[in-house]
């Protein structure tokens, strides 16, 4: 079965970590990722620029309305996400427990599972020549 685990956390926060903060949570990050990937379960991960580059297509009537931002007024934002292929919940919840632990601020991982409603052609580009 496929997750995706959902990263939030305080935009405000990680966007005031310095560099060095940063790559050193990137760092411990890697290990995380390179501990699931070995195992075979690491898909796509992906880090989301901040919500002020987003911009949100909203439809409420016949005419789609498109404004700056993102949509939620939420305290924490969606900051990135993984996907993986797990036997189980469970073991979704240990790779995101992993993550957890090598995130030094505060946050939240939602898990998902995955139904794949098109598989997409962007991974096929990458193998193409």
């Amino acid at each position: 079965m496929r997750y995706t685990i959902l990263c939030y956390n305080y935009e405000d926060v990680v966007g005031a970590w310095t560099k060095e903060e940063d790559d050193a949570v990137m760092a411990r990050l890697q290990k995380v990722h390179e501990k699931v990937a070995a195992a075979g379960k690491l898909g796509p991960v992906v880090r989301l620029l901040p919500t002020t580059a987003a911009t949100t297509l909203r439809k409420t009537g016949s005419d789609p309305l498109v404004i700056d931002g993102p949509f939620a007024e939420t305290k924490e934002q969606l900051l990135g996400f993984y996907v993986v292929d797990c036997e189980n919940l469970e073991e979704a919840l240990d790779i995101a427990r992993d993550l957890a632990k090598a995130n030094p601020s505060i946050g939240s991982y939602e898990i998902r599972p995955l139904s794949i409603f098109q598989p997409g052609v962007l991974g096929q580009k990458a193998h193409a020549t």
